[in-house]
């Protein structure tokens, strides 16, 4: 596909601006080069920090319905330009087509929601007379937004997870410092045109585009930055929280997410699930089925289904309606995980189907016989691999299900409820779905995890939560 490249701008406290040094945006099924972008300084983003401390006050004073006024338009902004925005995530990004118009839909409903709860960010009263000596006083509390919020976002869901921080920050009242992924920053910077074409006061929004290691500890180190909202790895995380200083964090940092297939399942369902789960977007999501624990009596029908539908999948062109799966995000990062497929087939693992890798491109692989101190089956993989394991009985694997450092969701199949009732009791994680797989989610929900999973939750509601503080108000009555 050919491209004319124009050099796009990033959005710095409401104003459209360029620089000399760019960062090149590339699509990853050829490395064509599709756009370029600007390359922020660290003066850059000192001054939109600066620009953001007005922003925030101009948010704060707006009154809710504006709020609501402005989000929606900017979701009726995308609802009209759709298809751009699809083409877009799927150019720059791993998606198919399919998957990326998938994502806009969803980006819609999240600015949706969040003009609906910007309504709903209310307090309580306060029986201050519960305590002897206080019969004269009345209050309550209501919450009031904490200013700047710095967000520091991937590449793998390019639109609609900058939009779970850009829109609960608006509905609550705050400015917002998006700072993308350099892979994937054109999804953004369509977001923030979205918000500009829908009236935003300046200085409330920015999306800096930049290298983190350049920009990034200026943004999370900063005083005037209130709170961090993080998506990504692991080892940045811990980093950023070494960093912070005394702000609010929220973190969501992957997972190796277990799924539990037990003999009354239905296999044709859990089959399709799991698969799905699997390979969506290249592997390249943080709540993809990695593991899956089958009960042994139905372990060779389960592997022999899961494999046949795994062969189903075409991979190639993303821009195709045919494909259901494109390329990882570089060709580095496909190297990486066949470097741990081979690592653990050295190790004794069994290689069902997969295994292959062409540039960017590793094709959907599913092993067995997986060494547990494997890297493979410790770590996240964040690519198209699923690894099958045989279990006697549910309370092995929820233990083997437990036994990593994750903990984000889970996923499994039965049709007995006291078996579904203990795991969701057992398991340690954010979130289970019953007779469905660890990839499910929608937008409203509170999502996040334990153990090395995260810190706080995203979902619109909860974010607003998270991205507001309690302020409490106490009336002493004369006599």
């Amino acid at each position: 596909m050919t491209t004319q490249v124009i050099g796009r701008k990033m959005y710095l406290a409401g104003k459209w601006v360029k620089r000399d040094r760019i960062i090149e945006v590339r699509d990853p099924q050829d490395n064509s080069l599709i756009d370029t972008v600007p390359a922020a300084s660290v003066e850059d983003m000192i001054q939109c920090i600066e620009e953001a401390k007005e922003g925030a006050r101009v948010a704060a004073s707006m009154p809710v319905y504006k709020r609501m006024e402005i989000i929606h338009k900017a979701a009726d902004y995308i609802e009209a330009n759709d298809e751009k925005f699809a083409r877009t995530i799927a150019r720059e990004g791993s998606k198919t087509i399919r998957e990326a118009r998938k994502e806009v839909k969803r980006c819609i409903q999240t600015l949706r929601i969040s003009a609906e709860e910007a309504r709903r960010i209310n307090g309580e009263t306060i029986p201050f007379d519960q305590m002897e000596g206080s019969e004269n006083r009345v209050g309550y509390y209501y919450r009031f937004p904490i200013g700047i919020v710095g967000a520091i976002t991937p590449f793998n869901d390019p639109l609609n997870l900058v939009a779970h921080k850009v829109g609960p920050a608006i509905a609550a009242g705050n400015a917002i410092i998006v700072k993308p992924s350099t892979l994937t920053p054109l999804s953004a910077l369509l977001l923030a045109e979205a918000f500009d074409e829908a009236g935003l006061p300046p200085k409330i929004l920015s999306v800096v585009t930049g290298y983190g290691s350049e920009i990034g500890d200026v943004l999370v180190t900063h005083p005037d930055i209130r709170m961090i909202s993080f998506t990504g790895g692991v080892e940045a995380g811990e980093e950023i929280i070494r960093k912070a200083g005394l702000k609010k964090i929220s973190m969501e940092l992957g997972s190796n997410s277990p799924v539990i297939v037990l003999e009354d399942a239905d296999l044709d369902e859990a089959v399709e699930s799991t698969v799905s789960g699997a390979f969506w977007a290249a592997g390249q999501n943080c709540i993809g089925v990695q593991r899956v624990y089958v009960q042994e009596s139905i372990m060779d029908a389960f592997q022999k289904k899961f494999v046949e539908r795994t062969n189903q999948y075409c991979v190639g062109d993303k821009q195709s309606e045919l494909t259901d799966m494109g390329p990882l995000i570089t060709e580095k990062e496909a190297i990486r995980v066949e470097h741990l497929v081979n690592e653990a087939v050295e190790a004794g693992a069994i290689l069902l189907t997969g295994g292959k890798r062409s540039g960017a491109f590793y094709w959907p692989t599913v092993l067995t016989n997986v060494p547990e101190e494997c890297r493979i089956a410790k770590e996240e993989v964040f690519g198209p691999i699923v690894l099958l394991y045989p279990v006697k009985d549910l309370d092995t694997a929820i233990e083997k299900s437990n036994a990593v450092n994750y903990g984000l969701q889970a996923g499994i199949f039965t049709n007995n409820l006291q078996k579904a009732y203990k795991a969701i009791e057992k398991m340690d994680v954010g979130g289970i779905m019953i007779n469905d797989s660890s990839d499910y989610r929608i937008d409203a929900m509170p999502f996040g995890g334990v153990k090395k999973s995260g810190l706080g939750r995203e979902g619109i509601k909860f974010a607003i939560q998270e991205m507001t503080e309690p302020k409490v108000v106490c009336f002493k009555l004369c006599n």
